[in-house]
């Protein structure tokens, strides 16, 4: 561990001193933030500062030098192309994180990570197997938000364009074109079906199973990766690095998953008996390792998103 602080007792005492932390773009309904900010709160005597909570990846980073977060939680493209602004840093579990997910250097690092799914209302239609089932009669869709703006609506489109693995942007516009044309495109409140992460599907059935399922279909396994920094102008620099400390610890990736996301560490603690088994096994089943679009991928399809979908799809 790195901390320039000389240990964990002597970085939390360093934070202690500072008393605050602030964060930025973390809604607590996301992946159970408001527990893991309560129970980091309580546990080290910290203020948390909750800055702008609804931020998106981009919108931290715009207003980070109005704002002043000590940390950041990004998807993967932002975090890559915002690196220049953050703190280097590796917490103790950094030989757990896979290397496609952590940036060598320490600017970023992946907490946890989740697979666009499709929630459906088990009363109302079939299970689909497929994002091409979702062609058929009966079947009112969603979008989580637009995917010119939205990271979840986005990777939806993409996730409904694979084909052998692998994202195609053209087919993606083309399915929901088609649902648009039947009059089967819907916003999230009048829809029978919602494309999400599977994180937001699993706690939006977590205590109505009968009314909401989730399925990731077994050609369509896209991931995505949410990773954490640190900022180079961090005003709490202490308290910066035990938050992550603490998202990184058992207990914080433990926590990470009751809000159904998929801890980055989760292979290691599982093979080391301290993953949660029990919160596990009420994930959405994958069917296999997650997809993850390149960063050069990924542009090419918001390029050509930008360009076709208001005037296919509106």
């Amino acid at each position: 561990m790195k901390t320039g602080f000389g240990s964990m007792e002597r970085l939390a005492e360093a934070a202690k001193r500072e008393g605050e932390l602030n964060v930025i773009g973390l809604p607590r309904d996301w992946v159970n933030y408001g527990e893991i900010i309560d129970t980091f709160a309580d546990k080290y005597d910290i203020k948390v500062n909750q800055l702008e909570p609804g931020a998106s990846s981009g919108r931290q980073l715009d207003i980070a030098a109005k704002l002043k977060p000590d940390v950041f939680d990004l998807n993967l493209d932002m975090a890559v192309s915002g690196a220049d602004r953050f703190a280097p840093y590796k917490v103790q579990g950094w030989q757990d994180l896979p290397d496609h997910v952590k940036d060598p250097a320490g600017a970023w690092y992946a907490a946890y990570g989740g697979y666009t799914s499709i929630g459906y209302d088990p009363r109302a239609v079939k299970p689909p197997a497929s994002f091409a089932d979702l062609l058929q009669p009966g079947y009112q869709v969603a979008l989580d938000g637009d995917p010119l703006r939205s990271a979840a609506a986005f990777d939806g489109v993409m996730a409904a364009s694979m084909q052998a693995g692998v994202p195609e942007a053209e087919r993606g516009v083309a399915l929901f074109t088609k649902l648009k044309q039947a009059g089967r495109l819907t916003e999230p409140a009048k829809a029978n079906v919602i494309i999400a992460w599977d994180h937001l599907n699993a706690a939006r059935g977590a205590n109505h199973p009968d009314a909401w399922q989730v399925t990731i279909p077994r050609d369509a396994a896209l991931g995505e990766y949410h990773v954490q920094a640190i900022a180079k102008a961090a005003p709490h620099p202490a308290a910066a690095r035990l938050w992550q400390e603490f998202l990184f610890s058992d207990e914080g990736q433990n926590l990470l998953q009751k809000g159904f996301a998929r801890p980055a560490r989760g292979e290691a603690m599982l093979m080391r008996g301290t993953l949660d088994t029990e919160q596990a096994a009420k994930l959405p089943k994958a069917p296999g390792p997650p997809v993850l679009m390149t960063i050069p991928q990924a542009d090419a399809a918001k390029a050509y998103l930008k360009k076709e979908w208001a005037k296919s799809v509106g």
